[in-house]
């Protein structure tokens, strides 16, 4: 049995309300870390952590939460940046020889806000925190479409290869202090967020995706767990693909 060294562990699991955050919070709890939920709506931590309602698009807000964590738990020893959003469009939608719609402003703003710069508000509050703690795991949620692209979603796409080199960067920085940061990078899973999506929608993903099946959300936290554990002590700067090899069958 490989020992993963995260009991009593801080952990915080942005956008942990619900979907992989949910699991992924429950899977850490699971370790005997005492986890800390952070998401715009109501949700619960498990066991001996607790919620916090946070829009990570806020960096006030962020900062604020990452110092009463660390206040009342004593530091924070792992970043889940889990919280993301998409608002899907195409860049210019062209019917009938007119522009029939855009994405708008909103849309990509949003996105840009969530799943980029809120990644980037979460590292920038919680890094003080591991360096005076003598280290940490920051783990980023970035995605199959940030190494290729995909159809209406120049928001959300840019923003999961931005997290790719946020992981990087931050590898570069903070690895003296004994923090390391590395970015997954799930394929199609079965969440909420593909409930409404028509079945055959969802049985195309499958016939992309060689091993034949939907990601579970305990697919990718339990990816999360191993890379914040003590197995994973020599890996950073990387980007792990959770994806049922869907961006070798493409």
């Amino acid at each position: 049995m490989i020992e993963t060294g995260l009991a009593g562990k801080v952990v915080i699991v942005t956008g942990g309300a619900a979907g992989i955050g949910r699991e992924t919070a429950t899977a850490f709890a699971n370790q005997g870390c005492r986890v800390v939920v952070w998401d715009i709506g109501q949700g619960e931590a498990p066991r001996d952590g607790f919620f916090q309602r946070v829009d990570v698009a806020d960096s006030e807000a962020v900062n604020a939460a990452a110092d009463e964590v660390a206040e009342r738990l004593g530091g924070i020893d792992v970043l889940i940046n889990n919280a993301g959003i998409v608002r899907d469009a195409q860049l210019v939608k062209w019917k009938d020889g007119a522009v029939a719609s855009v994405m708008t402003d909103e849309q990509f703003d949003a996105v840009i806000a969530v799943n980029l710069k809120g990644v980037f508000n979460c590292g920038r509050a919680v890094a003080p925190h591991m360096i005076r703690r003598g280290g940490g795991v920051i783990l980023n949620a970035s995605s199959v479409v940030g190494h290729y692209g995909n159809f209406g979603q120049s928001n959300y796409a840019p923003t999961k290869a931005g997290v790719i080199n946020l992981s990087k960067t931050w590898s570069r920085e903070l690895g003296r202090y004994g923090i390391r940061v590395n970015a997954v990078a799930p394929g199609f899973i079965g969440t909420e967020i593909l409930e409404a999506m028509p079945q055959k929608i969802l049985d195309g993903m499958v016939a992309r995706t060689p091993i034949g099946r939907m990601g579970k959300p305990e697919d990718i936290a339990n990816a999360y767990v191993w890379l914040a554990s003590d197995a994973a002590s020599f890996v950073t700067g990387a980007v792990l693909s959770v994806d049922g090899g869907l961006v070798v069958g493409t």
